[in-house]
């Protein structure tokens, strides 16, 4: 079947299981539109077409005697470097390999692999995923496939993982999200993106950069891919297929919040303007919208300002388990790591406390509200520069993350998906916030949202980096 990758994943999943498609086919649609696109974009760190092959295989071969280990059987997966997987090496975006108890998978990926999903390879991303630009001084920069003549960053720190979408080699990617990590990827790709409350899903198997704000993540050509794929994978919901059908198939009713001023004014090149009307199209189409201030955002992101808690625990972690790689850090981030050595144990405890008390005051927000919504970056992603000092650097950063890091630190769930593009052509995201643990009526609404407003395919079109 030609062109099969281009089809919903949930069509994809009943042709496979119906026979009419083969993994393999599937697999060798996926390697060749890496080979098509992949030197110039830049999405693998590590790519792996013969073990796709032999995952396809192992997928076609069940589905011949009737065997159906999960939704995702067959299904062309991209996984950040961040991630254990047995058969690969894992560097977490650093110039050396970790030790192999870093290659030992964790929950979500045998969870993954026990669906006997296709897994193309492992993807760029930001050292030790510390940092949103997409830079890595070691092995270059992903190519955000929007900016057909510019070398425009693709978000991160899953760099990778959103352009291993646009090109076509994986259906579903995987992404980890501390601050931003899945959603400001996902919006500056043209890509969906979900970032579930702390601990919902295990982060064991992740090399970690926070362990109070890490969770895994998951990214995918539109929101309806997302969800599928998040009823295949959440341990908590039980029957997936129950979850999809809970779907609602229009808007009407959701109840939604425009998010104050401080998410708003600071977007440049008709961002506001583009998120606005997607607003307006869901109120129009039945939605309950109305002004909901979230003023603890102010107050998450004013500790992320102060340094956050993410800069002392990388450092402990990497004074603890990985000492010797202290010295080759990429120099834009080597002035926070040393920075967190005079961080004192009651200034860290502090910063705790005030985002636990944030959390606790945000929580209440949603009471009369399903979500709030926001633009999901304000900023058109940047031209990605050789030399880029550590002020230039942060400084981009705290732009880039500013409407995003209020989930983290407030221990909410969010969703980005794409409604359209800027005045430079960018993909632009609306960013869906909702109470922690509420993930399975967040995703609900955005899929939702996305049937009324449309796939990323019909709002935008192909990246004009991934055409011909």
């Amino acid at each position: 079947m030609a062109d099969a990758l281009s089809l919903p994943m949930a069509e994809i999943a009943v042709l496979l299981g119906e026979g009419k498609l083969k993994a393999r086919a599937l697999a060798e649609e996926a390697i060749a539109n890496h080979e098509r696109f992949g030197a110039k974009l830049m999405a693998y760190s590590q790519w792996a077409p013969e073990h796709a092959r032999k995952c396809a295989d192992a997928a076609d071969a069940a589905f011949a005697v009737g065997s159906r280990a999960g939704s995702l059987q067959g299904i062309p997966t991209s996984i950040k470097d961040i991630f254990a997987v047995a058969g690969f090496r894992t560097y977490a975006g650093s110039p050396k390999r970790l030790p192999p108890k870093f290659e030992i998978d964790g929950p979500v990926v045998a969870n993954l692999r026990r669906q006997l999903a296709t897994v193309m390879g492992k993807t760029h991303m930001v050292e030790f995923a510390f940092g949103g630009t997409g830079q890595n001084a070691h092995y270059g920069s992903p190519h955000n496939p929007w900016a057909a003549t510019a070398h425009r960053s693709p978000g991160g720190s899953s760099s990778g993982a959103g352009v291993s979408l646009c090109e076509g080699s994986a259906l579903l990617a995987f992404g980890s999200d501390t601050a931003a990590s899945v959603r400001l990827p996902a919006a500056m790709t043209g890509n969906a993106g979900l970032k579930f409350t702390k601990d919902r899903w295990s982060s064991e198997g992740i090399v970690p950069l926070s362990f109070t704000f890490d969770t895994p993540g998951i990214l995918a050509r539109s929101m309806a891919d997302a969800g599928f794929s998040f009823a295949a994978l959440d341990p908590y919901l039980g029957d997936g297929f129950a979850f999809l059908r809970r779907v609602p198939t229009g808007i009407n009713g959701i109840r939604i919040g425009i998010a104050d001023p401080w998410f708003w004014d600071g977007c440049e090149n008709g961002i506001s303007e583009v998120v606005r009307s997607a607003i307006d199209s869901l109120a129009r189409a039945g939605a309950a919208v109305k002004e909901k201030p979230l003023p603890e955002a102010r107050d998450a992101f004013a500790v992320f300002l102060e340094g956050g808690v993410s800069g002392i625990e990388l450092r402990a972690f990497l004074d603890r388990e990985l000492p010797d790689w202290l010295a080759t850090i990429d120099p834009v981030n080597a002035p926070a790591l040393k920075n967190a050595e005079n961080l004192s144990a009651r200034e860290y405890l502090t910063r705790r406390l005030r985002l636990l008390e944030a959390a606790k005051s945000a929580a209440a927000r949603f009471d009369d509200v399903d979500v709030i919504a926001t633009p999901t970056v304000m900023v058109t992603p940047h031209v990605l520069t050789e030399e880029v000092g550590p002020e230039k650097f942060w400084a981009r950063n705290r732009n880039l993350v500013h409407n995003l890091v209020p989930a983290n630190f407030l221990r909410l769930c969010a969703a980005t998906l794409p409604v359209g593009l800027d005045r430079l052509g960018m993909p632009v995201g609306l960013q869906f916030i909702a109470k922690g643990g509420d993930d399975e009526r967040l995703v609900a609404i955005a899929c939702a949202a996305e049937r009324i407003l449309g796939t990323p395919h019909e709002i935008l079109g192909a990246p004009p980096m991934c055409k011909g």
